[in-house]
């Protein structure tokens, strides 16, 4: 096997290591083995192979690598409690804070509800969550 095609082979490891991690270190150490592989192929010596793979590396570094995050991530989805905050409900039980009662259905599921103040929330209301004490949410009026 010659070295060239041991630097392809280094270069597809790369790009397998790659899809298991992130940051694209590993992509660009992957092209870089690419390049270091083309100059291996022209009968360049080592110290030329090396720099062909620090410059294969370092363009897709700082080439490729702002595009993927420019265009690649998207901003994570919300989930669980963060999701909850912001929506809207309806109020399926009066709430009231002297009895401390009062829940609220959101996305088709019931939660128990307070209010930030001292105030009541009739049933049929529209609610905002405004914030989550444990599995308990703290919604205001929206009216």
């Amino acid at each position: 096997m010659e070295t060239w095609q041991i630097l392809v082979a280094a270069g597809i490891v790369a790009f397998i290591v790659e899809i298991f991690t992130a940051g694209f270190i590993a992509g660009s150490a992957g092209i870089g083995f690419f390049f270091a592989a083309i100059g291996s192929y022209l009968g360049l010596s080592t110290p030329w192979q090396i720099l062909f793979f620090a410059a294969g590396m370092a363009l897709t570094y700082f080439l490729i690598r702002p595009l993927i995050n420019k265009f690649g991530y998207k901003e994570p989805v919300k989930t669980n409690r963060d999701a909850l905050i912001g929506k809207t409900g309806k109020v399926t039980e009066e709430i009231n804070p002297e009895t401390h009662t009062g829940r609220v259905a959101i996305d088709g599921d019931d939660w128990k509800a307070m209010t930030a103040g001292n105030e009541s929330i009739a049933k049929g209301a529209t609610v905002e969550v405004i914030e989550i004490d444990s599995i308990i949410l703290i919604v205001k009026p929206l009216n």
